[in-house]
């Protein structure tokens, strides 16, 4: 995603049009010469005409050569650099573009600001065709879009202009410039400056697709990453009313892959997933990623899970508040070993056996336990016998633990359990089979 997209194509066409027309030095010729001696020859001026009026881009190019080789430091040299610019912008030969656009913004105060401006904004459109900028480039095109908004602020109101009309063109090259500096920051892995300009773009454009999504691409660049503001300006990029819904797909993957790695790639499914809802719906109301948004590190999961055991879990989870929260996205998708409770149901299905228990650690806890609040699978081809476990035994398994309801109904989901074989029902002796009686003798044998 280039952030030549965001650039109206009419937008350069008026700039293309905005100096260096054939009159102009003929306008300026003629006051000049009715207030005092022209600063150029005739001949001079003449020569440029020829190369103004040539249609031929190499003809041209080699009328504009021969110029500047006779006279090179002509007064006409802001009308002769615009004509070069243009000229190689339109065959798309953009680094020359950009050379003779930089020829004529170095003028200085021979230039009036709406030259400088015309300058400046072709030389953005071409830094922006380039493919792979190098560094230096990139460097150069920053400076160059960050000069063109104090440009910007010098242009006056045209006469008779409307001034919602005026605001408008001067937004969309506030954009352009904001989002030149922001590419060519990129570009020379200036990730500061990138997360500057691109906010600048924003603040005109909050909905912009690209800028989000490059937004989210600068934080994630910094050292170290800064993650949880990426994550937010891919969510913004993901619910962009211009993106498509395979573009808006692709980045909310994209996203689920950023948030697994911020927290370990140790968090299950459901509660990415519901991270992924809590955080789509919000980032569309806000630029600004809230200092209330925040998502647990693997920093944090790792210190939550040390000396975790199955007991502190149900304690926490029962706790409630952020303390549940956080010890909940540690322990979901983990195996515990041995966990202890009282069998109350038993029901065996076609594929699975479900067990309901009740988590005990204590004589007096079995003892009362008539409610369960586990929910364990096991599979029947992993250990069918478990099918005649009875009710009311004291039963251990080990599993993994998918999902929780919270109280008043507090119940943990188990996947992928296996009770412990010492709790298995024995078999009991094998019988023998009742001996034969021989079967009786017939006369005569």
């Amino acid at each position: 995603m280039r952030a030549i997209r965001w650039m109206a194509s009419l937008l350069l066409l008026a700039a293309l049009g905005l100096s260096s027309s054939p009159n102009a030095a003929a306008q300026d010729a003629s006051a000049a010469g009715a207030t005092k001696q022209q600063p150029y020859t005739m001949a001079e001026y003449n020569s440029y005409q020829a190369a103004a009026a040539e249609k031929n881009p190499a003809a041209q190019i080699k009328l504009l050569d021969d110029f500047v080789a006779k006279y090179p430091n002509s007064a006409l040299l802001n009308y002769i650099y615009p004509l070069y610019y243009k000229n190689y912008y339109a065959q798309k030969n953009y680094p020359k573009a950009i050379e003779y656009a930089d020829k004529m913004s170095a003028l200085g105060d021979k230039i009036n600001p709406a030259e400088k401006y015309d300058a400046y904004y072709v030389r953005a459109y071409a830094f922006n065709a380039i493919q792979n900028p190098d560094p230096e480039t990139a460097k150069t095109a920053r400076t160059a879009a960050l000069a063109a908004l104090k440009v910007l602020d010098q242009l006056p109101k045209p006469e008779g202009e409307d001034d919602a009309k005026f605001a408008g063109e001067k937004k969309q090259s506030l954009i352009v410039f904001n989002g030149t500096a922001a590419t060519a920051a990129m570009a020379a892995k200036d990730y500061a400056g990138a997360i500057e300009s691109y906010k600048a773009v924003l603040a005109l454009a909050p909905d912009d697709l690209v800028s989000n999504y490059k937004l989210g691409q600068a934080y994630m660049a910094m050292t170290p990453a800064q993650s949880l503001d990426a994550i937010w300006y891919f969510a913004r990029a993901a619910t962009s009313k211009s993106a498509t819904e395979q573009q808006s797909k692709s980045v909310k993957s994209y996203i689920r892959k950023v948030i697994a790695n911020y927290q370990g790639g140790t968090v299950c499914d459901p509660l990415i997933d519901a991270e992924m809802n809590e955080l789509l719906q919000l980032a569309p109301n806000s630029v600004d990623r809230p200092a209330s948004y925040k998502l647990v590190s693997s920093a944090d999961l790792d210190a939550a899970r040390k000396d975790m055991t199955i007991a502190t879990v149900v304690t926490d989870l029962k706790a409630g508040g952020d303390k549940a929260k956080l010890t909940w996205t540690a322990a979901c998708g983990l195996e515990f070993p041995d966990v202890p409770g009282k069998l109350i149901e038993i029901t065996a299905g076609t594929d699975t056996i479900e067990l309901k228990t009740a988590f005990v650690t204590s004589d007096a806890e079995f003892e009362a336990a008539t409610t369960p609040n586990m929910d364990v699978i096991i599979k029947k081809t992993d250990q069918p016998e478990a099918a005649k476990l009875e009710k009311g035994n004291p039963v251990r398994f080990t599993g993994t633990l998918e999902s929780y309801d919270p109280d008043p109904a507090f119940m943990l989901h188990w996947d992928k359990a296996k009770v412990n074989a010492e709790d298995l029902p024995k078999a009991g002796p094998a019988k023998k089979p009742a001996p034969r009686k021989p079967a009786p003798k017939k006369p005569g044998n």
